[in-house]
């Protein structure tokens, strides 16, 4: 329904709770927005560091990080609390609105966005590690993380911005966008 069409009495009424219960556990629904986007980070934080954790080439760790940060998401039973393909969707759609708003600063300042920041973090260094001398890892990480949500939303939403599709997918995209920058041979 999005985020503006969301209210908590709606969500009361689908899990047969009143409203007010819900406020107990969220001040206001962009808070739980809050919450439901540090859930995915730190969900996406455990796959990339699970993932990458056993690859000592920096080149082949970088290509498994971008690979799971912008693959598209499926349903993992490893997680049967939560639904991931929802909660993507709901991130793809919605994220933005988490720290568009005035009070960002001050969201910052009380550590709402540390574990993205720590991903970021995380991806940026896998970036120095494959070259040392590109001044820009963090710039080059933020992108791909923030660009693979605007790539998904623009596949969906508006395709005719984007050249991904079902057959050129974000993640073909940005490993593209990192070899080139980072003048990797992917073929050697």
């Amino acid at each position: 329904m999005g985020f503006e069409s969301f209210t908590f009495k709606k969500l009361g009424v689908r899990i047969n709770s009143n409203e007010s219960s819900i406020y107990r556990y969220f001040e206001n629904k962009h808070k739980l927005l809050l919450y439901l986007a540090s859930w995915y980070w730190g969900w996406m934080e455990y796959k990339m560091v699970f993932a990458t954790n056993g690859i000592s080439d920096p080149i082949q760790k970088l290509d498994r990080a971008i690979e799971i940060l912008t693959q598209s998401v499926e349903e993992d039973n490893a997680f049967s609390h939560i639904n991931e393909v929802i909660l993507n969707r709901i991130i793809v759609n919605e994220y933005s609105k988490s720290y568009l708003v005035k009070e960002v600063s001050q969201e910052n300042k009380e550590g709402y966005f540390i574990i993205y920041k720590r991903l970021v973090c995380r991806l940026s260094e896998m970036i120095a590690d494959v070259d040392a001398s590109y001044p820009y890892s963090k710039s080059l990480a933020s992108s791909v993380l923030e660009g693979s949500l605007h790539q998904y939303f623009l596949q969906e939403h508006f395709p005719v911005l984007t050249n991904c599709n079902t057959t050129v997918t974000p993640t073909k995209f940005f490993k593209d966008l990192i070899s080139r920058t980072l003048n990797l041979d992917v073929n050697g």
